[in-house]
C-alpha cells in the first residue's frame, strides 16, 4: 500500500484537534440538580389568590380566615376537606378568577381560623359558620353563590344547600365526598406544587414536642363523622339548584346516587388518574369543569341569567 495517499492524523494538542466534533457534542448539558429542600419549598398564597382577610363574626370571638381572588361573576365559595385548608383550592383559583370570584374559607379548627371551640365539628356548627361568614361578608344582599365542597367540606356544602336558607345559592359542586377514614388511609395528594402551597397551613410547630403537628385535631372529632355523611345522597339529590358531582372513581356512588344520575338529576364527571384531592391533583381540569358548569347553567353575578331579561345593576361587594 502506498502510504503517500494516507492522510495523517493531527497531533494531540494541535489546533486541528480542538476543531474536531466530539462524540458527546450532541448530548445536552445536564440541568442543575434540584435539592429536596428546593423541590418542596413552600409557595406563597399570593401567587394564586389576590388577597386574604380575617372575618370576625359579630358578637363572638370566632375569626375565620378567607382567601379571595377575582372581581367579576358569581362567587365560587369553597369549603375544604377535613385536615386540609382553604389553600387546597389555590392552584385552581388562578384560573377560576379569570371568569368568576372565588373565596376559599379555612373551616373551624383548620388553617388560620380561630374559634372558641376548634374541635366542635358538628354539622350544625359547621353550617352555622358558613352562614355567618357569608352574612358578615355580604350582608343582606349577597351575590350569586356557587357552593363548592371537597370531602368533609362537600358534606357541609350539601347540608347548607339542604337548609334552603341561602336564597342566592345558584349552584352546588361536590368533590369526591368520602368517609374521613378512607381519606386518611389513602395517598390523597399527588401534586407537589399544590402541596407546597396548601400543606404548610395544615401544620403547626409544637414547642413542647419540638416538631410539627397537624393543625386540625381530627382524632378528637370522631363523634361527628357519622353525621357528616348520614343521608347525604338524599340531601344532595333534593337540592333545587344545578349540581355537579366530581369523583375520582365510580366506587364512591351509592344506590341513591346511581339511580339519581341515571335519571339525570345531576351532572357527574369521573376525573381519571387523580387521588382524593381532585382540585389539587389536576387544578386546571378542575377549574375548567367548574367554569363550564357555571357557563352551562348561565350562572351570573346575581344568579341564573335568562336571555332577554335584564336585572337592575347592583354594587359589587
Amino acid at each position: 500500500m502506498d502510504s503517500s495517499n494516507l492522510t495523517s492524523l493531527p497531533e494531540e494538542g494541535s489546533e486541528e484537534t480542538h476543531n474536531l466534533p466530539s462524540a458527546f457534542s450532541s448530548i445536552p448539558a445536564r440541568l442543575p440538580i434540584q435539592t429536596s429542600s428546593q423541590k418542596y419549598a413552600p409557595l406563597d398564597w399570593s401567587d394564586y389568590f389576590d388577597r386574604e382577610d380575617d372575618i370576625q363574626i359579630p358578637d363572638s370571638d370566632d375569626v375565620f380566615h378567607v382567601y379571595m381572588a377575582g372581581t367579576e361573576g358569581p362567587v365560587v365559595f369553597c369549603l375544604h376537606g377535613g385536615g386540609y385548608c382553604g389553600l387546597s383550592f389555590a392552584l385552581a383559583a388562578s384560573k377560576i378568577k379569570e371568569k368568576a370570584r372565588i373565596v376559599a374559607m379555612d373551616l373551624r379548627g383548620h388553617g388560620k381560623s380561630a374559634t372558641q371551640n376548634d374541635v366542635d365539628l358538628s354539622i350544625e356548627t359547621l353550617c352555622g359558620d358558613v352562614f355567618s361568614v357569608l352574612k358578615t361578608m355580604y350582608g343582606d344582599a349577597p351575590p350569586a353563590i356557587v357552593l363548592v365542597g371537597h370531602s368533609m367540606g362537600g358534606a357541609v356544602a350539601v347540608h347548607v344547600a339542604a337548609k334552603k336558607s341561602l336564597p342566592s345559592l345558584a349552584g352546588l359542586v361536590v368533590v369526591d365526598v368520602v368517609e374521613i377514614e378512607w381519606s386518611v388511609k389513602s395517598g390523597s395528594l399527588r401534586n407537589i406544587d399544590s402541596a407546597r402551597v396548601s400543606i404548610p397551613n395544615t401544620l403547626k410547630y409544637d414547642e413542647s414536642k419540638k416538631c410539627y403537628t397537624h393543625r386540625a385535631r381530627l382524632e378528637e372529632t370522631e363523634q361527628y363523622w357519622r353525621e357528616w355523611y348520614e343521608g347525604l345522597s338524599e340531601k344532595f339529590l333534593s337540592s333545587p339548584v344545578p349540581k355537579i358531582l366530581l369523583l375520582a372513581g365510580t366506587d364512591r356512588l351509592d344506590r341513591a346516587l346511581t339511580i339519581g344520575q341515571m335519571q339525570g338529576k345531576f351532572q357527574m364527571v369521573v376525573v381519571r388518574h387523580t387521588g382524593h384531592a381532585i382540585q389539587e391533583d389536576v387544578p386546571d381540569e378542575f377549574a375548567t369543569l367548574l367554569l363550564n358548569f357555571i357557563s352551562h347553567n348561565r350562572i351570573g353575578p346575581q344568579g341564573i341569567e335568562i336571555p332577554g331579561l335584564r336585572r337592575p345593576p347592583q354594587s359589587k361587594p
